[in-house]
C-alpha cells in the first residue's frame, strides 16, 4: 500500500496552479524576493565555511543505478547544504525529533531511516517530489518533479525530511489524517496548495500530532529559521514562510497549542 506521496498539490497552501515553468506566488513569497531570492529554488542558497566543517558531517546517499545524474546531484547538494547548517539553540520538539539545529544531527537523522533512494512516479502527478512506501519503508523513491519543479531549496528539503519520518514502522508511518470538510484559512478563505492551488479539504494532507511528517517538517524549518547561524537572510525568511505554511495542516488543538508554545511564543 502506498504510504505517502508527498505532491505540492497536498504539501503547501494558499498557492497558485503547478506548472512545470511556474513562478512562485508573489503574494506568498514577495517579501523574500526583495531579499534576492532564487525562485527556481535550485541554488544552494547559504553556505557555510566549508574549513570549518568536520569530515563527519558528510553523506553518501544511497542511490541506485536508475536515479539520473540531474536528480543525484540536486539532492547531493541539497543534503551537502544541510550539512552546513549550524545554529546556537534549538526548540524542545526539535531536540525531541532531531537533537541539535546541525547538519550532522539531521544527516544521522536521515541515514538511520532511509537505507536506498530509487527512482519512481509518486503517482505520474506534475507535482510529485518524493514518496515512500508502507511495504518498503526504508526506501525513499524520488519523481521527476525533484529536479524540475520551481520550489525554493529549503522546502525540497523540509519535503526529504517529511518523508524520512515516514519510515518509521514503529509508530504506524505516522499516517495523515484527513484535513476538515470545509477547510479554511483565518481570513474564510479555502486552504489549497501553496504551489498547486489544490483545494485540501477532506483530503489525507494534515496532522493531528507535533510529532507526525508534517510536524516533523515545520519544526524543522522554523528552528532553522530562528536559529541558524550560517544560513543566509533568503533561506531563514524561505523556511520560515514554508513553517507557517504547514502550521495549517496540524489541526488538533491541542498539537497546535503545543508547537505554537515551543516555536511561536
Amino acid at each position: 500500500m502506498k504510504l505517502s506521496i508527498l505532491m505540492l498539490a497536498a504539501c503547501f497552501t494558499n498557492g497558485v496552479p503547478a506548472r512545470a515553468q511556474s513562478v512562485l506566488d508573489p503574494s506568498v513569497w514577495e517579501q523574500s524576493e526583495k531579499l534576492g531570492a532564487d525562485i527556481r529554488g535550485i541554488k544552494v542558497l547559504a553556505q557555510a565555511d566549508r574549513a570549518s566543517r568536520p569530515e563527519s558531517a558528510a553523506l553518501t546517499l544511497p542511490f541506485t543505478p536508475s536515479v539520473p545524474f540531474k536528480i543525484r546531484t540536486q539532492m547531493s547538494g541539497d543534503m551537502e547544504f544541510v550539512s552546513a547548517i549550524r545554529a546556537e539553540e534549538a526548540s524542545g520538539l526539535h531536540r525531541n525529533i532531531f537533537g541539535s539545529v546541525d547538519g550532522r544531527d539531521y544527516l544521522r537523522f536521515f541515514s538511520d531511516r532511509i537505507e536506498s533512494i530509487d527512482m519512481g512516479s509518486c503517482g505520474d502527478s506534475i507535482g510529485a517530489v518524493a514518496c515512500v512506501y508502507g511495504w518498503n519503508s526504508s526506501k525513499m523513491w524520488l519523481a521527476k518533479g525533484y529536479a524540475l519543479l520551481n520550489i525554493p531549496q529549503i522546502s525540497r528539503i523540509g519535503i526529504v525530511f517529511h518523508e524520512a519520518r515516514h519510515t518509521e514502522d514503529a509508530h504506524d508511518n505516522w499516517p495523515h489524517a484527513l484535513c476538515p470538510t470545509p477547510f479554511k484559512d483565518e481570513s474564510g478563505n479555502d486552504v489549497r496548495g501553496i504551489f498547486s492551488g489544490v483545494l485540501l479539504a477532506g483530503k489525507e494532507g494534515c496532522d493531528t500530532t507535533p510529532f507526525g511528517a508534517y510536524g516533523t517538517g515545520l519544526v524543522m524549518l522554523k528552528n532553522i529559521s530562528k536559529y541558524c547561524v550560517n544560513c543566509t537572510d533568503k533561506v531563514r525568511m524561505d523556511a520560515g514562510l514554508y513553517a507557517d505554511d504547514l502550521l495549517r495542516r496540524i489541526i488538533d488543538p491541542a498539537a497546535v497549542k503545543t508547537i505554537q508554545d515551543d516555536l511561536y511564543r
